[in-house]
């Protein structure tokens, strides 16, 4: 085990992780800083810090729906049923029901968590939160100390997704922690809109889907049918990249990425350890089939708080990898639940087995988040353009000497984190791969555990000398970044992370 040496001051014990990858829970993995700040580069002589602004993943959560915990249930059910668990198989089925109860009931009694229940963030992922503000706050308290003084605005934004939300709740609670008189500075702004709707209802302010949930711009909620309006580009990129999602081509590349034979080779090697090979080749001949269909309750320890689901039967186990993929699921969130869930869901799925798994993720998730097909130019990131404008926007204040904005502070999702990584073209996270290959680790750099494990983050610090020469160093999980290679010239110095902003700005165009 690996351990990430924190600042002073940090809470340790939730943050003692595996390096990335190490235990294969791709973009599951929870969150870990990645360079201890006393390490990082000093501020070239005479700049300091004047605005710094961040874009979050929520932290960790729990499962985010009652289907794979459901459907490998009703398998094991099956299982016990016919006589056909092993000694280790036979404790599954009981570590499936506690993990269940914890997802029924994740987020109750915790202060920031409105509705309690799957896709809810766990301890973990308020730590997660609570230490990164703690952070963030350590590495600028000049920053912070003058916001007050000067009553510069602290600008909060999220997806308005419940994760999301709570995420920034956890994050800005840590930072007033740290400091009172930064209460009155936070700012919940109003959202994009198109220019065409009449009521923004359905956009409370701090909350923005344009920027921060644009993978999934809908037709009822978000239409912009304006093409002068600013919008417009972000919209038809969120619904071509949504057409992508349900294309022939890209069902057609993850059946090649499940059909694998070491994919079948490492599902048969873990359910044999849990059932006996006589019902793992009935499963597979197709002799069982079963899906997520079932309703159940769970009623909290004081007796105040239940709550009854049924499955949609949407998520079917008709082979040995559909109900290997379906455990690896259970044992990556597990990681994620480590204060809600006693069990160890380790020990049944090896660690051979567990790369394998986590090999198949990242390649479905290359496809489906990630840089994708290099034919297809830029269409899984190109719906970030508003959010990096947004950035560059921020920025130009700073630069322009409007200092108003202290800090702006966003909390999104996954699918927000990796396109932005993809469009500023960050080194291992932006490189598509032609139509006629297949992603694999010995072709791409590209890791889910690298660009967005839970809490996964980018941070813009930016520096002025008072003469007019603004800087920006950028943070990657908290870990000095480079820029894309093509503005290397942007550089203070050849190996420095501070780049002059007027020449950022100007590779990227913007």
């Amino acid at each position: 085990m690996k351990v990430h040496h924190l600042a002073a001051g940090a809470a340790l014990s939730l943050l003692l992780v595996n390096a990335y990858g190490e235990q294969y829970y791709q973009s599951k993995t929870p969150y870990a800083p990645q360079q201890d700040m006393a390490s990082y580069e000093a501020a070239p002589p005479g700049y300091r810090p004047v605005y710094t602004q961040l874009l979050a993943r929520h932290g960790s959560r729990g499962l985010s729906s009652f289907k794979a915990d459901l459907a490998l249930y009703n398998l094991w059910r099956e299982a016990e049923k016919d006589g056909a668990l092993t000694p280790l198989g036979q404790q599954l089925g009981p570590d499936i029901r506690q993990l269940m109860k914890a997802n029924f009931l994740l987020g109750y009694g915790v202060d920031g968590i409105s509705k309690p229940g799957y896709g809810n963030e766990t301890m973990q992922g308020v730590a997660e939160h609570t230490q990164l503000a703690q952070r963030l706050y350590q590495r600028l308290p000049q920053l912070f100390n003058d916001a007050a003084g000067q009553s510069r605005q602290i600008v909060v934004v999220t997806s308005g997704k419940d994760r999301a939300v709570d995420s920034g709740y956890f994050f800005t609670r840590s930072l007033l922690a740290q400091q009172t008189s930064l209460a009155p500075l936070l700012a919940y702004p109003d959202s994009l809109a198109p220019r065409a709707e009449t009521s923004h209802a359905s956009r409370p302010k701090g909350t923005d889907r344009y920027l921060l949930y644009f993978h999934k711009l809908s037709v009822k909620q978000d239409q912009v049918a304006d093409t002068a309006d600013p919008l417009y580009a972000t919209y038809q990129a969120s619904q071509s990249y949504q057409a992508w999602l349900k294309s022939d081509e890209l069902r057609a590349r993850e059946a090649a990425i499940l059909a694998q034979p070491r994919l079948a080779s490492a599902a048969k090697a873990v359910l044999e350890r849990l059932f006996t090979p006589a019902f793992v080749a009935a499963l597979e001949q197709g002799r069982y089939r079963v899906a997520n269909t079932g309703t159940y309750s769970y009623t909290s320890a004081d007796g105040k708080f239940s709550n009854t689901l049924s499955g949609d039967g949407d998520t079917v186990i008709a082979s040995a990898t559909d109900a290997a993929l379906a455990l690896y699921e259970l044992y990556a969130a597990a990681a994620d639940m480590r204060e809600e869930v006693a069990a160890d869901f380790t020990r049944y799925v090896p660690p051979a087995q567990a790369a394998v798994f986590a090999a198949i993720d990242d390649a479905q998730s290359f496809y489906a988040k990630g840089p994708g097909i290099a034919e297809n130019g830029d269409l899984n990131y190109r719906m970030a353009t508003t959010l990096l404008d947004d950035f560059f926007k921020e920025v130009d204040a700073v630069a322009s000497g409007d200092l108003s904005h202290a800090a702006k502070l966003r909390f999104s999702h996954a699918e927000i984190v990796i396109p932005m990584a993809a469009m500023l073209g960050l080194p291992g996270m932006a490189a598509a791969l032609p139509r006629a290959a297949m992603y694999s680790y010995d072709n791409n750099p590209w890791r889910g555990a690298t660009v967005a494990p839970m809490a996964a983050n980018m941070q813009w610090d930016v520096y002025t000398d008072g003469k007019g020469s603004t800087l920006v160093r950028m943070l990657y999980n908290e870990k000095e970044t480079d820029f894309k290679p093509a503005c290397d010239s942007a550089r203070m110095a050849p190996a420095s992370h501070f780049y002059r902003y007027a020449q950022l700005k100007s590779c990227y165009q913007h």
